[in-house]
């Protein structure tokens, strides 16, 4: 049967050889695939900017639907969805004035939230009189009764698991 080639863009397959790829990657299909699948990654400033130019498709308006879909020529983009997209790239573009500017934008990595939610959380319990009790555990609702649901959910026992004398790990 011999090797077969996957193209992610179309979704389909074919057998692998240098005529079969060379004719499937110059193909139509696969060009308008590929070009669909790099136009979701386009910044809002790029589609607004597109969008703009084109005049409103009148198919679309009317019905709701066009046949040539994301190969229309004509925009299937609103008022409204030209006004959403127009404010997205106004905020993108304050954004980067702010980073240029070097005002404190917060950061966007989750390492950097989890510390700075670290630091609140000692700086509240230091400030605390009363220390606060853990809230005892709950099943989610919805589950089945804790007899039928399997020992990776039960919850541990109150002392914890016992652990045997003769166990060694590794």
């Amino acid at each position: 049967m011999g090797k077969r080639y996957f193209c992610d863009y179309c979704d389909r397959s074919f057998q692998d050889n240098l005529h079969n790829r060379k004719k499937h990657l110059n193909g139509v299909q696969h060009l308008r695939a590929k070009r669909v699948w790099y136009d979701l990654f386009r910044d809002a400033a790029a589609i607004l900017q597109e969008e703009q130019t084109k005049k409103p498709c009148r198919k679309f308006l009317q019905t709701g639907q066009c046949d040539f879909g994301s190969n229309c020529r004509f925009s299937h983009m609103t008022e409204q969805d030209l006004e959403k997209l127009s404010a997205q790239v106004q905020g993108e573009k304050r954004l980067k004035e702010l980073q240029r500017e070097g005002a404190d934008i917060p950061p966007g990595t989750i390492e950097d939230w989890l510390d700075k939610r670290a630091q609140r959380l000692s700086a509240a319990q230091s400030n605390s009189v009363l220390p606060e009790k853990p809230a005892p555990f709950q099943y989610p609702p919805g589950w089945p009764p804790v007899q039928e649901l399997p020992p990776s959910l039960q919850a541990p026992p109150p002392g914890g698991w016992p652990v045997p004398p003769s166990l060694q790990w590794g």
